[in-house]
This record gives C-alpha cells, structure tokens and sequence, in this order.
C-alpha cells in the first residue's frame, strides 16, 4: 500500500525536517496525476521518487532536498497551473514528473519561460525531440514513438502478417500508433482512436473479430488497461487472437490484475526499455528497496523513471559546484548524464532524449508466485528517436 499523500492545500510535500533557507535548500517540483484512476500511474512515480529521496539522504551536495508534489488531475490546464504554482510561488529549482504528453506539453513552456530545467520522468512527446528541442528540457524516459517501433520489429521476427491498432485519442496515442507503423512491416487492417472516456470497446471488439488480424497492438496506459483486457476476454478473443501492447500492462497494475485472476495475461508480451530484472547494481537495489518500503510489490517503468530523475538531478548539481540556480553549468552536467541509472549505462543525444535499448518482456510468476516481467530479448540496440536529426541543439 502506497503512503498515504498528506495534501496542504493543493500540494502533497515532502518537507525536510528543520528550517533551511532558500540557499541552502534544492527544491523540486513534480506534477503528477495523484488523484483520477489515472493515479495508479502517479502513485507509483511518487513511490520512486521517495526511493530516490532516501537513497539520497534527503540532501543533494550537502543542501536539503525537497519535493513539493502536484496533481494535475488528469487535466492540461491544471498541469500548466501547477506548473506555475510550483515557479511563481514555491520558486523550485527543477521541474519534472509529467506522466501525459498533453499535459507536458501544455506545462513544459512554462519551465522554459522562467529558464528551469524540465525532465519529463514520463512523457515523451515527439515535439521535444526534434524541431521544437529546448536546451532546457530532458527527458528521463522516452520518445513515444521508440517503445511501439520496438514493439512493431518484434512482430516481424514472430512473423506478424496483420495487426489490428487501438489507442486513445491523445497526443501519445497517436504517436504510439505511428510508431509501430514505422516499423511493422506487415498489414494493419484496422486502426482506432478512442476518447479519453472510452469504456465499452464491444464496438470495437466486434470490427476485431470480422477482421481476424494475426493480433492485436494496444497502447491503453493506466486505468484504461484493466478495463479493455477484460472486455477482450468476455468478448472471447483471448487465446484465439494474440495481444500485444505498449506501456498497458506493467508493476503499477500487475497486482491488481493478479488479485481479479485474469490469468489470460500471464505470458502476455510487450515492450520496454527497463525491466525489474536488469542485471546491474543500481536496478537491484532500486527493486530491493521498493519492494521492502511498498508492500512487496514490483516497480513498474514509471517508478524506475522517477528514480532516475532525481538521481539525475541529484548528480548533476554535485558535479556542477553545487549551486542549483547555475543552470548553465548544472544543464551541461546533465548533459553527461554521470550517474548510476537502473538502466545499467546512460547516455543523451544532443536532444536530451535517453540513446537506449528496448527489449521484450513476458509476464510471468516469480518464485513466489507473484505476477512480474522479465526480460526476453534486445530488441532495438542504443536507439535513438527517428526524430533527433532535426533538433539544432
């Protein structure tokens, strides 16, 4: 069971204890969704960042480190109000968080105007990564188009003929579409954008059934996941045609799916650039000390990019003198990106956006039965955003 969120006001902080002074405080502010069945999400970027904070100290290069978090309700205009908050009132030194692609979108300008650094733990919209690249933007997670893309070359070695995609209609599900046409090299015979409300896919089901691709891609994130794989059960597609998704099934629902017994899932595959079981030292302490601090359970990718966030931040203003407000110093040691990630080795290209592999992964039973993914294989080596040549950084 998560911590339960102490709200004060609107914000949910994490408060040093004693009473430093600006100066001798590093203040960050992260926009998350902490309320919303989009929360489960939020709730586990809350969890890493806490791992983080304590693996940490509580200090970074010798100053108090506070997190002042914020929920963005799900909502744009809310992110973008946060956002402001967190600059005009609480004067943070750093921005990141940002789960949704909508939401870092409307928010991000705000960092930029005010000349913070923003690392998005989650989102990665396609704008950020090419033409509309910022100095002062980086991005601890993703491109969105890069975990589909993996997902589209994985079909071709399973020798996929026909897929049918579905996604909601958003900013990330469209992109998460175009990134597995990008590289799958057989047929789509049907493609759907859903509203954000969606939750009766029968309409959709049925087309599924008369079109009888070789499988089916999702990207259906969050509290969309459960809702959708259930359906496709009951509608009697499980078993008869195969699933496959990005970003949908993951240590943030795997309990939940578990606890309702949809053993459907168990085998399923997606892809991803983080699994609980990467072999390096930072990834196993990271899991170790999740699992002990949050009832046992798995840190789903959303975690381990928090985590990686503010170890990134962290390092970056140790290695650059330990003043938080030098930006220019503190962004050109991000740059280097010197620190141990749960990744294993960590590099940027030169528009911030992680140089990484993406791999497949199977949802199995661990020795004590509990519901987790492994790694099977590399599927994209050290790749990058297909966007990155256009970024004039």
């Amino acid at each position: 069971m998560f911590k339960k969120l102490m709200l004060a006001g609107s914000a949910v902080a994490m408060m040093v204890a004693g009473t430093a002074h600006a100066s001798d405080t590093v203040k960050v502010g992260i926009v998350l969704t902490l309320t919303t069945p989009a929360a489960i999400i939020g709730k586990q970027m809350k969890a890493g960042f806490e791992v983080a904070y304590d693996h940490l100290g509580g200090q970074i290069a010798g100053k108090k480190l506070e997190l002042i978090f914020e929920d963005d309700t799900f909502k744009p205009n809310i992110g973008k109000q946060k956002t402001e908050k967190l600059v005009k009132r609480d004067k943070v030194d750093f921005l990141t968080g940002y789960i949704w692609s909508h939401v870092l979108g409307a928010s991000a300008p705000v960092g930029f105007k005010a000349g913070k650094i923003v690392i998005s733990s989650n989102a990665g919209h396609s704008i950020f990564a090419g033409k509309k690249c910022n100095k002062n933007f980086f991005n601890a997670a993703w491109e969105n188009m890069q975990t589909p893309m993996a997902m589209g070359q994985l079909l071709n070695k399973k020798n996929v003929k026909s897929i049918y995609v579905l996604a909601p209609n958003y900013a990330a599900g469209k992109q998460m579409i175009t990134g597995v046409e990008k590289t799958f090299k057989g047929k789509i015979v049907g493609k759907e954008l859903t509203p954000m409300s969606h939750k009766d896919w029968s309409a959709e089901l049925s087309k599924i059934k008369a079109a009888k691709p070789d499988g089916v891609f999702v990207f259906y994130p969050g509290a969309w996941g459960p809702a959708f794989f259930t359906q496709y059960k009951q509608a009697g597609l499980s078993g008869k045609i195969p699933l496959y998704n990005v970003f949908s099934i993951d240590g943030a629902n795997l309990p939940r799916f578990q606890k309702a017994k949809m053993d459907h899932l168990v085998g399923m595959i997606n892809t991803g650039h983080w699994s609980p079981d990467l072999d390096n030292a930072a990834n196993k302490r990271f899991v170790a000390d999740f699992r002990k601090k949050y009832r046992n359970e798995y840190p789903a990718h959303y975690a381990a990019q928090a985590y990686d966030s503010l170890m990134m931040i962290a390092a970056a203003v140790e290695q650059s003198g330990g003043d938080p407000k030098n930006v220019d110093a503190v962004r050109s040691a991000m740059e280097q990106a010197k620190f141990a990630s749960v990744r294993g080795p960590f590099k940027f290209g030169k528009n911030h956006f992680p140089i990484q592999n993406f791999y497949s992964r199977e949802v199995v039973k661990d020795k004590d039965g509990t519901w987790m993914l492994n790694k099977r294989e590399t599927v994209l080596k050290n790749h990058a955003p297909a966007m990155s040549s256009e970024c004039k950084l």
